[in-house]
């Protein structure tokens, strides 16, 4: 199946709204990315997507790639060079954790969700919204087919 036709019209608002509702507490930024194969390790594959995608092109360094390969069951959250540099290793573990145990109930779209509020949480203690902050990268999920 087309990972942009595996979530209902309904179902991709919500994670919009879910990002633009977690970027409302933080300068960073937060780009989901889904398709169903990883022909790579995962992680080697979010950082190529995360080039992609031109995520480092944000001024503090501070975009966060949620990447998700549906039909292989896996998935990475990716912190750019500003965020890792304040973050503990393993620091993307637990919000991992809870996308892994809503995607084995069938709840992707809720699995993700809440980590993009999760993710936005973290980011608002590193990266707290400013006045003169401008949304650097889309909100919109990034397919692959």
């Amino acid at each position: 199946m087309n990972p942009s036709k595996y979530f209902t019209a309904e179902q991709k608002s919500r994670i919009v709204a879910a990002i633009q509702q977690a970027e409302k507490n933080t300068s960073g930024e937060i780009r989901v990315h889904i398709e169903n194969h990883s022909k790579k390790e995962v992680l080697d594959r979010a950082a190529q997507v995360f080039a992609e995608l031109k995520m480092h092109k944000t001024a503090l360094r501070n975009g966060v790639l949620i990447y998700v390969a549906l039909k292989d069951k896996k998935l990475a959250i990716l912190g750019d060079a500003g965020i890792h540099a304040k973050v503990p290793e393993h620091f993307w573990d637990r919000i991992k954790n809870g996308m892994v145990e809503r995607f084995k109930n069938g709840q992707v779209c809720e699995g993700i969700c809440e980590a993009v509020a999760a993710v936005g949480q973290q980011l608002k203690a590193f990266f707290p919204y400013q006045a003169n902050d401008v949304n650097e990268l889309p909100d919109e999920i990034s397919f692959k087919d």
